[in-house]
């Protein structure tokens, strides 16, 4: 059953199993709204309350845009941004923890060691895949859980994270949502739980 307000569903690029993707976004401000898939323009119907919202046929891995009135830009709400910043947003298939084994078995909060780690300087490659070797050197130490510093889209390819742009697309520069996924489940594999350092910029 949809929900009964625009405002309630999810915004972003969610796609079916038919091959087809739900388009959505919040554009209060906007004249039109239009939909940049390919070669193509697909305009986006009001849903009310400022949301502009479409079904196109696009696949997972596909790039796209958002045009307001005639100019272009990534999706806010975007889980992928390949090429940073200002390039195109990308479908994404599944949630990028979907399908991982569960949580490690871990410590009472008063017993539990947390290493607060930065992608960008905790190995030489700076990337989530460059954080996996070093994992089961943490558990030895007797660390319980790893709390990534942000990792939230941000400007450049390194950089502390609390200057995050786009809060659902994990830093294209570190490995994309790809990457993390597979820090997150090389991390359960060695018994570490994964805390994030989430920053919230919605002002």
């Amino acid at each position: 059953m949809s929900a009964a307000y625009p405002w309630e569903r999810a915004l972003g690029a969610r796609p079916r199993s038919d091959g087809r993707t739900d388009f959505r976004v919040w554009a209060p401000r906007a004249g039109g709204v239009s939909l940049v898939l390919g070669g193509s323009e697909v305009a986006l119907e009001e849903a009310g309350f400022g949301v502009y919202e479409g079904v196109a046929c696009a696949s997972a891995g596909e790039d796209y845009w958002f045009s307001l009135d005639g100019e272009r830009w990534p999706d806010p709400c975007s889980r992928w941004q390949p090429e940073g910043l200002r390039g195109p947003s990308r479908v994404l298939s599944r949630p990028p923890l979907a399908g991982l084994a569960g949580q490690p078995t871990i410590p009472r909060l008063a017993e539990l060691v947390i290493y607060e780690l930065h992608i960008g300087t905790f190995s030489v490659e700076g990337t989530f895949e460059g954080a996996i070797p070093h994992l089961a050197e943490l558990a030895d130490l007797g660390v319980g859980a790893i709390e990534l510093m942000p990792v939230a889209e941000f400007p450049g390819r390194r950089g502390w994270g609390y200057d995050g742009v786009y809060l659902s697309a994990a830093q294209s520069s570190y490995g994309g949502p790809d990457g993390f996924s597979r820090l997150v489940g090389a991390a359960h594999a060695a018994g570490l739980a994964v805390i994030l350092d989430v920053v919230y910029n919605l002002s």
